[in-house]
C-alpha cells in the first residue's frame, strides 16, 4: 500500500473516529453543561489518559516500533514471535501493578491533579472525581495492551483495525450517556464506567486482528525470561529517555489542568471541548502521517538509505503544510459556528460555547506546531535518537509555563490554550532544526514555488470566510439547529472548494501528493 493511500485509510477511518467522539461529547455538553462535576469528569478523565499517552502511545510505542521494525527485517521468524511473548507479559504485568496502586492513591492523585478542587465549596466535586479515577483507572491497562497491538499491526502495515478501534470508546461513552445515566447518583459517573466498557472492546478487537495474523502473544511467557531478553531490556532502555520526553508534555498537561481548576468553574470543560476540535486535524493528518512515517523511516533508517529518509521527511511534512495551514486558519475564523453548532443546546449555554470559542482560537494560533511535530519527531525517532526530542521538550515545558505566567492573568484559560499552542510551534521549529543541522533532512527542490501556491490559497479561503462570517449570528440559529449546521456545513464546503481550486490555477496538481511505494 501507498504512503498516500495508507495515510488516506487512517485519517478516514480517524475522521469517522472523531465524528462519534464529537457525538460522544455534544451529548455529553448537552446533558450536563460545563459545571463543575463535568470539571470533575474530565480531571478524572484525564488521569488515565496521561497515563495511557505517557506509557503506552508515547514512550512505549517510541521505543517499541523502531526496535520490532529492525527485528522483522533481521531476525527470524521464531525469534520476532518471542520478543512479542516476552514485551506483552512484561507490559502487563506493569501495568497491573500501576493500575492497583493508581486504584488505591486516587485521593493524593486527583489532589496533585486538581489542587483547586480541595476547596470546601468543592467537596462533591472532589469525591465525584476520585470515584470517576478509581473507576476508569484500570483502562491505562487496556490501552496499553491496545499501544502494543497497534504497534505490531502498524509494522506489518495493517493500519486499519488500530485506526478504527477509537470508535468503541467513543460508542461505550455515547451508550452510557444514553441508557446509564438514570442507574447512577450523580449520573455523570455513568461516564467512568463507559470508559472501561470501551478499553476492554478496543483491546478485543485488537487482540482478534493480532490473532488473525498468528502474532497474539502467548502470555504464559515467564517474567524473568522476559526480564533477562536483551532485546526486551533494550526496549525498556529506550523507554526511560522517551518517558522523560513524553512526560515533559504531561507535566505541561497536569499543570494547565491544576491551573484550570483554580479559574472559573467550567474551565477545565471549555478547555476540553476545545481540544476536541483540535483533535480533528491533528489526528486526521498529524497522527495518520505520524503512524505511516514511523514504520517507513525506521526500515530506509535499517537499509541505510539516507536518500528516502529525507524524501518521506520531505513529503510529510508538505503535505502537512498543505492541510495543516487552511485548517488552523479555518478553525480561527470559524470558530463561533464550529463550537455553536456543535454545543450550543441544552445545558451548554451561550456563555459556554462563547468561553469554549475563544480557546479554540487560541489553539489554532499553534495548530500547525502540533502537527509538525507529529512529522518531525519521528524523524530523531526511527533513528532511536530519543534523546534529542528529550532535551527539547524540556525546555519547551519551560517556555509554556513562562507564556502561561504572561497570558493566563489577561486570558484566563484561553492563555493556557495560547500557551500550548505556541510551546508547540517552539517545539516544532526546534526539531526542524535539529534535523537539518545534522544533515539528516535536505529539502527537495520547489519548496518556493509550493508555499507561493499555498499562501495564496489560503489568501483567497480566508477572504471569503471573513466575509460570510460577519453576515452570520451562530448564537441566534439555536432555534433552527438544522439551519445552523446547514450554514456551516456550506462554508467549509465553499472554503475548501475556494482553496483547491486556487491551487489547481495556480498549477498544484494531485500527483504532487504522491510518494513512492
Amino acid at each position: 500500500m501507498g504512503l498516500l493511500r495508507s495515510t488516506a485509510t487512517i485519517s478516514g477511518l480517524t475522521l469517522f473516529s472523531r465524528i462519534t467522539g464529537l457525538v460522544r461529547d455534544v451529548l455529553i455538553a448537552r446533558a450536563f453543561g460545563a459545571g463543575p462535576l463535568t470539571d470533575a469528569f474530565w480531571v478524572a478523565f484525564r488521569i488515565p489518559n496521561l497515563l495511557r499517552r505517557l506509557f503506552a502511545e508515547g514512550a512505549f510505542s517510541q521505543a517499541f516500533v523502531p526496535i520490532l521494525g529492525a527485528a522483522r527485517e533481521q531476525q527470524s521468524e521464531d525469534a520476532v514471535r518471542q520478543l512479542l511473548d516476552r514485551v506483552a507479559v512484561l507490559l502487563t504485568v506493569a501495568l497491573m501493578v500501576v493500575s492497583a496502586i493508581g486504584v488505591i492513591a486516587a485521593p493524593w492523585i486527583v489532589t496533585a491533579m486538581a489542587t483547586g478542587m480541595r476547596h470546601e465549596a468543592r467537596a462533591e466535586e472532589f469525591v465525584s472525581a476520585v470515584w470517576m479515577t478509581r473507576a476508569m483507572f484500570p483502562y491505562i491497562l487496556c490501552m496499553s495492551l491496545v499501544a502494543f497491538a497497534s504497534g505490531v499491526l502498524n509494522t506489518w502495515r495493517r493500519f486499519a483495525v488500530p485506526a478504527f478501534t477509537p470508535v468503541l470508546l467513543n460508542l461505550a461513552m455515547i451508550a452510557a450517556s444514553l441508557w446509564l445515566v438514570d442507574r447512577f447518583d450523580p449520573p455523570i459517573h455513568a461516564l467512568a464506567i463507559g470508559v472501561m466498557a470501551g478499553g476492554v472492546a478496543q483491546l478485543a478487537v485488537q487482540w482478534i486482528a493480532l490473532a488473525r495474523l498468528g502474532l497474539a502473544p502467548r502470555l504464559r511467557t515467564r517474567v524473568g525470561d522476559a526480564w533477562r531478553d536483551e532485546t526486551v531490556r533494550r526496549v525498556l532502555r529506550q523507554m526511560l529517555p522517551a518517558t522523560i520526553g513524553v512526560s515533559v508534555a504531561q507535566i505541561s498537561i497536569i499543570i494547565n489542568t491544576n491551573i484550570a481548576t483554580w479559574l472559573t468553574p467550567g474551565s477545565v470543560t471549555w478547555l476540553s471541548f476545545a481540544d476536541r476540535l483540535m483533535e480533528f486535524p491533528t489526528a486526521l493528518l498529524g497522527v495518520a502521517l505520524g503512524t505511516v512515517l514511523l514504520p517507513s523511516l525506521s526500515r530506509a533508517h535499517g537499509a541505510g538509505d539516507t536518500k528516502a529518509y529525507g524524501a518521506l521527511l520531505d513529503w510529510g511534512l508538505r503535505l502537512m503544510l498543505l492541510a495543516g495551514i487552511p485548517a488552523a486558519v479555518g478553525l480561527a475564523l470559524l470558530a463561533d459556528g464550529l463550537v455553536a453548532t456543535l454545543f450550543h443546546y441544552g445545558a451548554f449555554d451561550q456563555r459556554d460555547a462563547m468561553q469554549t470559542t475563544t480557546a479554540v482560537v487560541a489553539y489554532a494560533v499553534g495548530l500547525t506546531g502540533l502537527l509538525a511535530v507529529k512529522i518531525l519527531a519521528p524523524g530523531f525517532y526511527a533513528r532511536q535518537d530519543i534523546r534529542t526530542p528529550v532535551r527539547i521538550a524540556i525546555a519547551v515545558l519551560v517556555v509554556t509555563q513562562i507564556l502561561n505566567a504572561i497570558f493566563v492573568p489577561f486570558l484566563g484559560h484561553a492563555g493556557l490554550a495560547l500557551s500550548i499552542g505556541l510551546g508547540a510551534c517552539a517545539n516544532a521549529l526546534a526539531l526542524f532544526v535539529g534535523l537539518l543541522r545534522r544533515g539528516i533532512y535536505r529539502p527537495a527542490a520547489g519548496w518556493g514555488k509550493f508555499l507561493l501556491r499555498l499562501v495564496l490559497a489560503v489568501l483567497a479561503m480566508a477572504a471569503f470566510l471573513i466575509l460570510a462570517n460577519a453576515r452570520l449570528d451562530w448564537y441566534a440559529l439555536q432555534a433552527t439547529p438544522m439551519v445552523r449546521i446547514g450554514w456551516l456545513l456550506g462554508l467549509v464546503a465553499a472554503g475548501g472548494a475556494i482553496y483547491g481550486a486556487v491551487l489547481l490555477l495556480a498549477g498544484m496538481r494531485p500527483r504532487d501528493l504522491r510518494r513512492a511505494r
